[in-house]
Parts: structure tokens; C-alpha cells; sequence
């Protein structure tokens, strides 16, 4: 289970200053053991830069390159020459520039190299290789999208930006501790460790709950094989939500948080449960109303 940092810190008070390191020694007392830290995993220089020229080149191939000039400030003391063979951003775009000397996550080292008759200094970055959420833009990031409003300065560190140096902490959870696949039930855990005040969220919104309504959807228990006489559930709980536009992207805060805990981004109704599931522990699935027929059979596995 990985726990990012800032996610927990709603449960539980954790000290300013608090590092994964601290965490991980708070929850080992209490029998959850470290796996791993985790960040960003990027070294050396990430900044923001401006596109000051993109001049289109068609290669022999068939290829379109652009050969751009970007302004990086004080981070290397003069615009850049890049190459980039994505289309999406244009001149005056605000993009992320990761310059030679650096290493971007999975090891992949970037250096100034000869290519398509020049020479490239850096690369401009997608969300991919910075391992950001996924924006499905399938192109580099143009922070004027991802960050409406905000002001950006040539040269300026990327890192804290992005929240690319947020940690996270990658913990062994045991099978009869189930309940620590959750922001809710670690949180509980570094509360008994460390005596910080614990806030359950679930409780509050046990007593809002919505009632029943009168159209659910039919659901059938079926355990032909149960364990000590006890069937494997013995309740499932379903509801009919309409209105959803599922072409809505997942709001960029909860994409982040979703990424952080190693979990793939789908659609907006599969990461809204997702994360649900995540910070409370609640088992949750989504299914489109469309596709069903019949009642939704919960049983036992088959061959």
C-alpha cells in the first residue's frame, strides 16, 4: 500500500516538517513494516521555460520535427535550442524543461545530443515522463492548461511546482490487518504510535448517509460453497446514479493523489470510487447501467 504524505496529514495531525522516513519509523511500532519512500525521482535541473521560436522541419522520413528556442532565465544563463516532436504548444507557451545533467524517473539520464542536423539541449516534458497524473493530452505539458491563472518565471524550479518532491511511503500490509489499505485505517494506526489526533471521516458521513431509494438495482447473493458454514458476503449495496457525464476529466487534484498511491487513472466515475476506496477502505465498483441485464450475482470465484 503506498500512503501519500499530504493525504494521510487529513486524518491525522502530523507534525510540521514530517518526513517519510518519520512516518515509516512512527508505523513500524505498530507492526507496518517500510517497503519504500518514494518522490518524484528526479535529479538534477527541472524548470520552466518559454517557447521563444518553433520552427517546423519536415524530415526525410516523413517525420515533422520542431526545432525550438526556449527561454530558461537564470537556469542555464541562455535560451535553449530543444528539439520536440510534439505539435500541442506554440510560441509564447509556458511549457517544463528538463536540461542535461538530469535524470528523469526509470533511470532515463538526458544529456545534450546531435539530432535531426542540430543540437539539443534538454527536452520539454509530458506528463508521462514526469510520471504526472495523465492529462490525456498526449503531448508536453502547457502549464497555461494544467495551471490557469498562475505566473510562471523562465528558469523557475519545477519540482515544488508540480509537486513532483510530495513523498510517499510503501508499506507491507499484513492479511489480518486489511484495514491498512487505507488512508483512514494507517492514519488510526500512526494516531496509536504516536498519540496525534485521529479524525474519522467515515463516522461523519455515516450520519449523513442518504436513504434507500425505491428503484435500486436487483442484486443476488450467491455462496454455493461457504467457508465454516459462513457465506463470503453477506451484504452488497447498490445505487443507481444518473446524470454523470463520464467524458468529464477527474479533477486534477484527485488524479495526483490517485498517481501518488500508485494507482491508475481509468475514467471519472472508476477514480471518484477508486478513491473513495482508498481513503476509507470501503470495497467500491462502478458499473455502466447500459451494459447490465438481469441482477448482479456476487459469488465465489470459478475455475
Amino acid at each position: 500500500m503506498r500512503i501519500p504524505l499530504d493525504w494521510l496529514g487529513e486524518y491525522v495531525e502530523l507534525p510540521s516538517g514530517t518526513r517519510g522516513l518519520d512516518l515509516a519509523a512512527a508505523l513500524v511500532k505498530v507492526g507496518l513494516e517500510e517497503e519504500g519512500l518514494h518522490s518524484g525521482e528526479i535529479n538534477g535541473p527541472l524548470v520552466i521555460g518559454r517557447v521563444l521560436t518553433r520552427e517546423p522541419e519536415q524530415q526525410k522520413n516523413g517525420k515533422m520535427i520542431n526545432w525550438c528556442s526556449i527561454d530558461v532565465g537564470n537556469a542555464n544563463g541562455e535560451p535553449q535550442g530543444i528539439i520536440c516532436d510534439a505539435h500541442n504548444f506554440d510560441v509564447g507557451d509556458w511549457v517544463v524543461v528538463v536540461l542535461p545533467g538530469a535524470e528523469l524517473p526509470g533511470g532515463f539520464a538526458i544529456s545534450t545530443r546531435k539530432i535531426y542536423g542540430h543540437v539539443s539541449a534538454g527536452m520539454l516534458c509530458t506528463t508521462d515522463e514526469l510520471r504526472l497524473p495523465d492529462d490525456r493530452s498526449n503531448g508536453i505539458i502547457v502549464l497555461a492548461e494544467r495551471m490557469p491563472g498562475v505566473e510562471f518565471i523562465a528558469g523557475q524550479d519545477a519540482i515544488p511546482l508540480l509537486g513532483l518532491d510530495r513523498e510517499a511511503i510503501e508499506i507491507n500490509v499484513t492479511p489480518d490487518r486489511g484495514y491498512c489499505f487505507s488512508m483512514r485505517g494507517v492514519a488510526r494506526e500512526y494516531s496509536h504510535s504516536t498519540g496525534a489526533k485521529f479524525t474519522d471521516f467515515a463516522l461523519a458521513l455515516a450520519d449523513s448517509a442518504p436513504a434507500a431509494t425505491g428503484n435500486g438495482f436487483p442484486v443476488k447473493l450467491a455462496d454455493e460453497a461457504p467457508l465454516r458454514g459462513r457465506v463470503g458476503c453477506d451484504r452488497f449495496v447498490a445505487r443507481i446514479v444518473r446524470g454523470i457525464d463520464v467524458s468529464v476529466a477527474t479533477p486534477e487534484w484527485m488524479a495526483t493523489r490517485l498517481t501518488e498511491a500508485s494507482m491508475r487513472l481509468i475514467s471519472l466515475p472508476v477514480d471518484v470510487t477508486n478513491y473513495v476506496m482508498l481513503a476509507l477502505g470501503q470495497p467500491l465498483h462502478v458499473y455502466d447501467l447500459a451494459t447490465l441485464s438481469g441482477s448482479i450475482v456476487v459469488r465465489r470465484a470459478g475455475a
